[in-house]
């Protein structure tokens, strides 16, 4: 199986280069933060789903889940793979080795701690 680094990912994402960053954990862990630009999907989802968010078949797409322990991602690349798609990669360290260098993640459906404090609010972001 092909991998990535951090570093190349980080290169593809700062020059613009089309590349599918996919999250494969579950929505949770994904709304809490994610790698920037990635979707979600589930090995289990991947049959149905794939179609739909990469209609390229020879597109980038990297996988990656939390940590090097984490098997999910390796097991979508293999869906993936298996499905026909030809430029799939896998990122073993996951969204612990990008925080651990420092480099922000993205959330989806919630507000940074701190930003509902900023306006004055006290009781949430409503």
């Amino acid at each position: 199986m092909k991998t990535i680094t951090r570093d190349e990912i980080s290169a593809h994402l700062e020059r613009g280069d089309p590349i599918r960053l996919v999250e494969a954990l579950p929505q949770q862990h994904y709304e809490d933060g994610h790698l920037p630009g990635a979707v979600q999907l589930l090995p289990d989802e991947a049959k149905e789903k794939a179609p739909q968010l990469f209609p390229e078949k020879d597109a980038l797409i990297v996988t990656y889940c939390a940590n090097t322990q984490c098997q999910n991602s390796v097991q979508l690349a293999n869906i993936l793979t298996g499905l026909g798609y030809t430029n799939v990669a896998e990122y073993s360290g996951g969204k612990q080795d990008w925080t651990e260098a420092g480099l922000p993640l993205e959330k989806q459906g919630a507000l940074s701690s701190g930003s509902c404090a900023a306006t004055g609010t006290g009781g949430g972001c409503g």
